[in-house]
């Protein structure tokens, strides 16, 4: 499947940009650029092969969804979310997401339970692996997919972004590994959209965002600079 995380990205750039930006994208939300992480126009530009106006672009563009904060004579950083903001991105995916529930179900047919399984196994094997990026991937899909079913998609859209910020949030306050949700917790809705009790599963994905906040540690790390030729290492065209 598609990284749900790029299926509602910013407008488009051209071609060689959007690529960029995908790919600056997914390292962050898969936590391999943490938050606070230094991008220099400098070594972005030599990894990519472009200009740094090219760069300066793309960072204009992540800067415009939240995932990069700009700063005079500081450059660019990998936002950093403070802990009213975490709290508040969480407390906004619930209202929406699960406000979205009655016509989730109103729509819910098994294929698209089906594809909720899938996922759901997908993100349990990521969890088996200690794969990170793949939990983090898995688990934003599962949420992304569930409010799909509704068909709304400006909420969808609203959702896959929260997801986004939602990842910084992880990465800036969560433990060691804690990377994505609790799959449990995942099954458990599944559970409930096929029997299409929706109060119990109001509840229960109102618990499952409170169980997600109440696991983070409100403590941050130090400022970082990645090393970029490595993380990037298979972009350059041959």
């Amino acid at each position: 499947m598609n990284n749900p995380y790029l299926a509602q990205a910013a407008p488009a750039l051209h071609d060689k940009d959007e690529s960029i930006y995908q790919a600056l994208m997914t390292a962050i939300v898969e936590h391999q650029l943490p938050p606070g992480s230094k991008l220099p126009e400098e070594a972005l530009a030599e990894v990519f092969g472009v200009s740094r106006t090219g760069i300066r672009k793309v960072l204009q563009r992540l800067a415009t969804v939240q995932m990069v904060t700009l700063a005079p004579k500081r450059g660019a950083q990998v936002a950093s979310p403070t802990v009213e903001e975490s709290q508040e991105i969480f407390r906004t995916r619930a209202l929406l997401e699960v406000a979205n529930l009655p016509a989730v179900l109103a729509r819910c047919q098994p294929p698209h339970l089906a594809a909720l399984e899938a996922i759901t196994r997908q993100e349990q094997q990521a969890h088996e692996r200690y794969d990170g990026p793949a939990a983090i991937r898995h688990s934003a899909e599962f949420h992304i997919h569930l409010q799909a079913i509704s068909g709304n998609q400006v909420l969808t859209g609203m959702v896959t972004h929260l997801s986004q910020r939602s990842s910084l949030v992880i990465a800036a306050w969560g433990s060691p590994w804690r990377q994505g949700c609790r799959c449990d917790d995942h099954e458990r809705l599944i559970e409930l959209l096929r029997d299409k009790a929706l109060q119990p599963l109001s509840d229960a994905l109102m618990h499952h965002f409170e169980h997600i906040v109440a696991s983070l540690c409100f403590e941050r790390s130090g400022v970082t600079l990645p090393d970029f030729a490595r993380l990037f290492a298979g972009y350059k065209e041959s």
